[in-house]
């Protein structure tokens, strides 16, 4: 579907990192020195206003440490700002609803609320690509990054498997929701059996973070609410395990039909 980049790696100064933004370039997220000024931050921040990119204004003891980790011993000088470049390519949801549709392919989605472990990131991708899901959508704010340690983590998975990346999950939810998808959010509490389901309709399921859950908005805004019976004194799974779990319940009811 898309090449893998062969390396995570930080690009740092104000020069390099405008240049790479307008040779469209994407980067999981900018940190810029608070109280930063000059023409190439003002036009910096325009273009990842543009492009949606995260930016986080730190202070410059988080930029050194950064540098020092990142810089491969080399001398560098970050000039205030630091940018993560992405390794995985982002798509939009409506590329990737016709690239499934027009393959004659049923849509499956994963929505991540929170999950921001990247460990846990890339075993759900893994599982998401293994049991037939199509894409994970993550919020631009609030989502695990996707470097080494996730790509190794997913086993290559998130190599073949379609990310996107959205300003607002809530509005998200809804906009799958207009174009007849139904919207399954986990939740343990009055919930429907995942047995009971019906997954073999074009469908998006919402996991949330392990303790806090999917947030309270987006759980209002699905169709229906699922959960995994347990039997165990246990208080829940972890989520990757849980992903794993509802999307084999998902594929074993898609093979049967």
């Amino acid at each position: 579907m898309h090449q893998p980049h062969k390396d995570n790696f930080c690009i740092f100064g104000r020069k390099p990192i405008l240049d790479s933004l307008k040779d469209g370039k994407r980067f999981d997220k900018l940190l810029i020195l608070k109280n930063s000024s000059g023409d190439e931050i003002r036009e910096i921040q325009m273009l990842a206003r543009q492009f949606e990119i995260p930016m986080q204004q730190v202070p410059r003891e988080k930029l050194d440490s950064v540098t020092q980790k990142y810089s491969r011993h080399r001398e560098v000088n970050h000039q205030g700002i630091i940018g993560f470049q992405s390794m995985v390519d982002y798509h939009s949801i409506d590329d990737v609803i016709h690239n499934v549709l027009s393959e004659g392919k049923n849509p499956l989605f994963l929505l991540l609320d929170g999950i921001t472990d990247v460990g846990n990131f890339g075993a759900i991708a893994r599982s998401a690509e293994c049991l037939g899901a199509h894409a994970l959508i993550i919020p631009t704010q609030g989502a695990a990054q996707i470097n080494s340690e996730a790509m190794k983590s997913s086993a290559g998975a998130l190599n073949k498997i379609f990310v996107c990346r959205e300003k607002s999950l809530l509005t998200t939810v809804k906009y799958l929701k207009a174009n007849g998808f139904r919207v399954y959010g986990t939740d343990m509490r009055d919930s429907s059996e995942i047995s009971k389901v019906d997954f073999t309709i074009p469908c998006a399921i919402v996991m949330g973070a392990e303790g806090s859950g999917v947030s309270k908005e987006i759980l209002k805004n699905c169709d229906e609410t699922i959960r995994i019976p347990m039997s165990g004194t246990t208080e829940s799974l972890n989520v990757s395990v849980s992903a794993g779990i509802i999307l084999y319940q998902a594929q074993a009811q898609r093979d049967s039909a």
